[in-house]
């Protein structure tokens, strides 16, 4: 997993993972693994997931406010 950056220093989100199909996101608090992909919630929402942890913000806001609990699974 890839360290997040957390450019403004007050993301939820911890480590990131992205493969092909989808992103795998741990959090801070609960210190688990969200897997989201081309499934649940989507590809245009993986993408930008995917951009967002790459240019290290805006990723846990994205979440919070576009895909709550639409996550595929919890690892």
């Amino acid at each position: 997993m890839t360290k997040y950056a957390n450019l403004h220093g007050d993301s939820g989100v911890d480590e990131y993972l992205i493969t092909d199909t989808s992103i795998k996101i741990k959090f801070i608090k609960s210190n688990k693994v969200y897997v989201y992909n081309n499934i649940k919630p989507g590809p245009d929402h993986v993408a930008t997931m995917k951009s967002l942890a790459i240019a290290g913000e805006g990723l846990a806001t994205y979440i919070s406010q576009n895909i709550k609990k639409n996550y595929f699974s919890v690892e």
